[in-house]
């Protein structure tokens, strides 16, 4: 993934328009539309470009498309960045389904098990 193809997921993860980044940057629609197509980018640019999104430049440098970046502010109001996976999450989660059903079809063949003990009595 090159700089500006990060530069638009981010923009879109982050739930702006186009319209409004260019707005934010104080370019045409269609010089954004060239950022977002570019393989590099100069430090400079790119600052702004964070600044644009709130987030910091490494954000856009080191977004990785399986990983969610979630901005969370301190009270000084310092980015934090938390990076999770989502499979990981889904895997983990459909790992609890799993032990749920597990324990559930156990409960159900012992109450099973039970009842045909009963009727045998």
């Amino acid at each position: 993934m090159n700089i500006g193809q990060k530069i638009a997921r981010l923009r879109e993860i982050r739930g702006i328009k186009q319209a409004d980044l260019a707005r934010r940057l104080g370019v045409t629609q269609q010089a954004l539309s060239k950022m977002e197509n570019a393989d590099s980018m100069d430090d400079k640019r790119l600052e702004k470009v964070a600044a644009a999104l709130d987030i910091s430049p490494d954000v856009i440098r080191n977004f990785k498309e399986e990983v969610i970046i979630n901005n969370i502010y301190d009270q000084n109001n310092t980015v934090i960045n938390y990076q999770f996976n989502p499979i990981e999450k889904i895997v983990a989660l459909y790992d609890q389904l799993l032990e749920t059903e597990r324990k559930r079809i156990e409960l159900l063949e012992a109450m099973l098990k039970l009842q045909q003990e009963k009727k045998r009595d």
